[in-house]
């Protein structure tokens, strides 16, 4: 009765999020609100005079008021410009051509089915769990060729189905912004940061910050999020779940001889690739090395290409290997799916950069800087704590606005040049976002595969609805929370880089 009593009261907490997340406009929608609100902001600011001393600069910030003759002139001659000078629209576009080639030729689906087929019963948790985290390279591919492979591959073995697909979606979603390599999140979320450090009080460090800024951190994350995914579904998931008792008449399609020779031919494609790549900076004559320092050299600074050959050409080889690809005419084709399934993301992209320009413009970002930076000093909390804030923060926006790029769009304007005055990188500011984005996503009915997750376990159980899911994948979240909190407290404490030349704090004596 007890148990009931906790199930209803569980079940009720989350159909109040779920209406209320409901609620919520589309992306595009919000972004669209928010410009507008920044329009009448500014007008009404400026108009009762409100203005801030910047105590970096030594200045005066005042209000730019966009409902002004002025304000109205830069709208109009702007209003495209913001558009196609977002910077996040065409790093996204062009890294998903390359991406869309090796999914839509099977490579993707081949290497993940590969993974976790060809290792030891005793491993497969660990197996599924580090490749739902490896996943994120392809973007979504994990949610729809991974996680229902994991229920497939449990039911094989004669464990819960259920708990495979746990096992799976936990390392696709919560494990999201980990990685072994550079994937599409990292140049997006980057350029976010950069445009909001280009409109701080210290824009000039703007030029400092890397794709790469995160990956020390989020490379140790693999490991470390592989253990306790493992761990959590060993040891909370799948005894909670106990026997399966439905029928099981599923096949696990191993790989075809074809698909093994594709996958090894695009393999050796890929080091030939990288190969070539390193030229561009391993020697002193290379055109994108600098020679004073290497870890600065416009290599780093503009990685998009490289990540483009090195999923564009392995996928080329693996469709033509297997056949997926006879000729020109099919690779132009899945450029052409690729790019049509990136509509919803040039429409947010439009209204989004719009607010971005907006706010930029206003000084809004500054003065809320400022002023924010002065309350966190009133309160006396300058240190650790807020950080931990910040992620408390974050992780509870993500249970109601799914997208990673639309939610930091939207709070690094703010929260970056905040985070700079009380010492702490931009770089640092991104990092703890991406540990707060990826904690919660598997918890979020909002989140955009939540729906096909539950769809993927009713073929098991019937019965498996919103409130189930999320107590199964409950678990998951508070546990990479705290082992992800914990390294970054040690990450903190011992400083070590997060990322190639990237620390954790930053000092605007030197950026004045």
């Amino acid at each position: 009765m007890e148990d009931t009593q906790k199930r209803g009261w569980v079940t009720k907490a989350l159909d109040v999020i779920e209406r209320v997340g409901n609620k919520l406009p589309h992306p595009a929608t919000l972004f669209a609100i928010l410009a507008g609100l920044i329009i009448v902001v500014s007008g009404i600011m400026a108009a009762i005079g409100v203005t801030v001393e910047d105590p970096i600069k030594g200045e005066t910030v005042t209000v730019f008021n966009l409902m002004s003759s002025e304000g109205i002139k830069y709208i109009f001659e702007n209003f495209v410009t913001n558009f196609t000078g977002f910077a996040p629209l065409g790093t996204v576009l062009v890294t998903m051509l390359g991406i869309g080639v090796a999914e839509r030729s099977g490579l993707i689906s081949a290497m993940l089915r590969g993974l976790v087929t060809s290792v030891p019963s005793s491993m497969i948790t660990a197996a599924l769990v580090f490749a739902g985290i490896m996943s994120s390279m392809a973007a979504d591919a994990g949610y729809v060729v991974l996680v229902p492979l994991g229920a497939v591959l449990y039911a094989g073995l004669g464990r819960h189905p259920l708990a495979g697909l746990a096992a799976a979606f936990a390392g696709v979603s919560a494990g999201f912004s980990a990685n072994l390599s550079l994937t599409a999140l990292d140049p997006l979320l980057a350029d976010l940061t950069i445009e909001a450090v280009k409109n701080s009080a210290f824009p000039e460090y703007a030029g400092q910050i890397q794709y790469t800024m995160n990956y020390f951190f989020m490379l140790a994350s693999v490991v470390l999020l592989t253990i306790v995914g493992t761990w959590v579904t060993n040891r909370f998931v799948e005894p909670r779940l106990g026997d399966y008792q439905g029928e099981v008449e599923e096949e696990i399609n191993y790989l075809t001889k074809a698909e093994k020779k594709g996958l090894i031919l695009s393999f050796l494609s890929l080091l030939v690739t990288l190969g070539l790549l390193s030229l561009l900076i391993a020697f002193e004559w290379s055109p994108l090395r600098n020679n004073e320092d290497v870890l600065m050299s416009p290599f780093f600074f503009n990685l998009v290409p490289s990540i483009f050959l090195a999923f564009f050409i392995p996928g080329l080889v693996y469709g033509i290997v297997t056949k997926n690809i006879k000729n020109d005419k099919d690779v132009a084709n899945q450029l052409n799916e690729t790019m049509e399934t990136m509509g919803s993301f040039i429409v947010l992209s439009f209204f989004a950069a719009q607010f971005v320009g907006f706010f930029a413009k206003t000084n809004l970002g500054r003065i809320l800087a400022i002023k924010g930076a002065e309350f966190l000093d009133s309160t006396g909390i300058n240190d650790f704590r807020v950080v931990i804030l910040f992620i408390i923060v974050a992780s509870l926006i993500n249970l109601v606005m799914g997208s990673a790029s639309a939610k930091w769009a939207i709070m690094a304007p703010v929260f970056v040049p905040i985070m700079m005055r009380i010492g702490y990188s931009p770089e640092f500011t991104t990092l703890i976002y991406r540990i707060a984005d990826s904690t919660t996503n598997v918890i979020s009915p909002l989140m955009t595969y939540f729906a096909i997750v539950i769809a993927f376990a009713q073929k098991y159980d019937k019965r498996v609805g919103i409130g189930t899911l999320i107590s199964t994948m409950l678990p998951y979240s508070i546990a990479f929370f705290i082992a992800w909190l914990i390294m970054l407290i040690i990450w903190v404490v011992v400083g070590i880089p997060i990322g190639p030349d990237t620390g954790i704090y930053f000092d605007g004596e030197m950026w004045k």
